[in-house]
């Protein structure tokens, strides 16, 4: 069994760089919610030296909010600033001799797009029409991932370790009781539910079924590396693999 390890980065946090020699695949943010060129620059030139796969991490224009605002903006005014952002840390890319391999929404913009079928395919086409061999990560079973599909791009299902999950299949909203998984523990028994079974415990107690293709590790938490290093510790036990 196979599992990709990803993380969001570039977003201010401490652990970027030992974060880096844990996952196979970072989500780089391209300035609209946090970063700036410097950052971009320096998480490309770290991730590329680690052997992770590379990828933008676009958002609504939101850096007062981390990019957690809802907006309701018009889905070409979305397919304009993804294009935007994808294109600016693929230059830095390039410029370093890698490969842009995947684009991951941030925040909101990827919360409203796992829902709302108008705005997936606007992030869809975007991602489209930079490159049709880049791979669009979304949130399991989502609106983005169906629009991916739509539009014959490699998708990548992704679950979150440290998230709670609705009946639906869709997150807990942040701010709300169990949006947040503090406990070790119970993130790494959900982490394996999703990834070994395919199936996860929602907030009111019922299983719901989730591919799991690429599992997310938020670099910003309390215990992002400590935790990052026992699920690598897991997977290995387990005999997962964990591959970009």
């Amino acid at each position: 069994m196979k599992i990709d390890l990803n993380a969001d980065l570039g977003e201010g946090a401490a652990s970027d760089a030992e974060l880096l020699t844990l996952v196979s695949s970072a989500n780089i943010a391209c300035g609209f919610h946090a970063g700036d060129a410097s950052t971009m620059l320096t998480c490309v030139r770290a991730a590329l030296k680690n052997g992770v796969a590379v990828g933008a991490h676009p958002s609504f224009p939101d850096r007062e909010n981390f990019g957690r605002t809802a907006m309701q903006l018009p889905p070409e005014t979305v397919y304009a600033q993804t294009l935007y952002q994808i294109g600016a840390l693929s230059a830095i890319i390039q410029a370093e001799g890698g490969v842009l391999r995947h684009v991951k929404p941030h925040g909101m913009l990827y919360n409203q797009a796992a829902k709302d079928p108008a705005l997936a395919d606007a992030i869809a086409k975007a991602v489209f029409a930079t490159n049709p061999m880049l791979i669009l990560v979304g949130l399991a079973g989502s609106e983005l991932i169906h629009a991916g599909t739509r539009y014959g791009l490699a998708t990548r299902q992704e679950v979150f370790a440290d998230r709670g999950y609705q009946s639906d299949g869709s997150l807990v909203p942040r701010g709300q009781p169990g949006a947040l998984i503090s406990d070790e523990d119970q993130a790494l028994v959900q982490t394996l539910e999703m990834v070994q079974r395919g199936r996860v415990r929602s907030v009111d107690g019922q299983w719901s079924r989730v591919t799991a293709e690429t599992v997310c590790l938020h670099g910003d938490g309390a215990h992002a590396l400590a935790f990052a290093r026992r699920l690598r510790r897991e997977f290995t036990a387990q005999g997962i693999q964990i591959t970009a």
